[in-house]
């Protein structure tokens, strides 16, 4: 339902334009508003001489407060009959905060625009109802496609329990990912790695494997300028608890935190020396020899993560593409080459495998530099 053919007399133009600045703001919150949405809320109110913006508010660190409570707190007595343009359906139920439609009806707010009922059970069209029994107008659907781009996270985790995944892939002109030998290699610029750094910051956490942590002793963290305390969890698939307890990941976990998801069955005492460090670790359940994927996948979700980003070797790239995991792809190409005896970037399977599957559509391009970067998202048919 559009806010037009809702409400008339009311200007769709505007309903879109302010919603477009609550998404905006919205956006601010990615990466670090986890286990929550990260919400973005704007108050409007007609003067007499136009619409005039009363109060801005986004999810904050955390998870809360959140964006609707604090945009009325910018608003004060002033929200009174004016308009609240917020992301996702505001939340009915008494958690670590009350209620936003309390907050909502208090304020006397005459209409709510809302993007998205929230697939959370505990909320399900209960908090649009709740105001509409109030008789606040209520409007849903006003920047819907973007909306669920933006609580992609959210939605996937609250209907299939685990994070929405975003996989990134460094790929010479030749399709390679790396050196014979599994040796790393620097195949994109510094640009390119500038962008993978902004990635992170907009990411609740970065998953890599063991073998990659190993080889590569990477910190993945962002270390842009100004954004050093937005670097997300850092997570590693780690059967066998192989992790050099001196390495980077490690010696780095009491200032960024570092997740080992492990079998039950790894040595007692390496888990005790990583936890030493400050990693935590999580056992999960094996599958053909492997760790299961899926249930690694849970394990994050059930400890609030709803945005992941992948920056992994082929075996765990190919894994994930394999078990149809990928919600979107991010493809960075160099014009570099590497030669035949490289390895491929997705093991066992061609690169087509991700660009061409049937389950990911191609959604742009951009240049960064001297390399390409191809965007790949789950089809609409394939979304929750």
């Amino acid at each position: 339902m559009n806010a037009a053919a809702a409400t008339p007399g009311v200007d769709r133009a505007d309903d879109e334009r302010f919603m477009a600045l609550a998404l905006a703001l919205g956006r601010r919150g990615l990466g670090h508003a986890w286990p929550n949405p990260a919400v973005g809320a704007v108050l409007v109110r007609d003067d007499g001489a136009g619409r005039v913006i009363l109060g801005r508010g986004w999810t904050q660190p955390g998870g809360r407060p959140h964006a609707e409570t604090e945009a009325l707190r910018h608003a004060g007595g002033a929200a009174r009959g004016a308009t609240l343009y917020v992301t996702l359906e505001p939340c009915s139920h008494h958690g670590k905060t009350p209620p936003c439609t309390d907050a909502i009806i208090a304020a006397g707010i005459a209409r709510v625009v809302s993007a998205l009922d929230d697939p959370n059970p505990l909320v399900a069209g209960e908090g649009h109802r709740r105001l509409r029994a109030q008789g606040i107008g209520v409007d849903v659907g006003v920047g819907a496609a973007e909306a669920h781009r933006a609580h992609a996270g959210h939605i996937r985790r609250m209907r299939d329990a685990r994070p929405h995944v975003t996989l990134k892939l460094a790929v010479s002109a030749d399709g390679k990912a790396g050196l014979a030998g599994r040796r790393p290699a620097a195949i994109t610029g510094s640009e390119a790695r500038n962008r993978v750094h902004l990635m992170r910051a907009l990411h609740d956490a970065v998953l890599t494997g063991i073998g990659t942590a190993i080889a590569d002793d990477p910190l993945l963290t962002c270390r842009l300028p100004g954004m050093g305390n937005r670097s997300p969890v850092r997570v590693v698939l780690d059967r066998g608890l192989r992790l050099p307890p001196d390495g980077r990941l490690a010696a780095s976990a009491r200032q960024v935190p570092l997740w080992l998801i492990t079998a039950e069955a790894a040595s007692a005492e390496r888990r005790q020396a990583l936890e030493a460090q400050g990693a935590e670790v999580f056992t999960v359940a094996m599958a053909d020899e492997k760790l299961d994927l899926r249930a690694a996948l849970q394990c994050l979700a059930d400890r609030g993560i709803t945005r992941l980003m992948v920056e992994a070797g082929p075996i765990l790239s190919a894994g994930l593409v394999q078990a149809d995991l990928v919600d979107e792809a991010v493809l960075f190409r160099s014009p570099r080459t590497i030669g035949a005896d490289g390895i491929d970037a997705l093991e066992g399977l061609p690169l087509t495998a991700l660009t061409q599957s049937p389950r990911l559509a191609f959604t742009g391009k951009d240049i960064v530099d001297a390399d390409t970067v191809e965007l790949f998202e789950r089809r609409r048919e394939e979304t929750v």
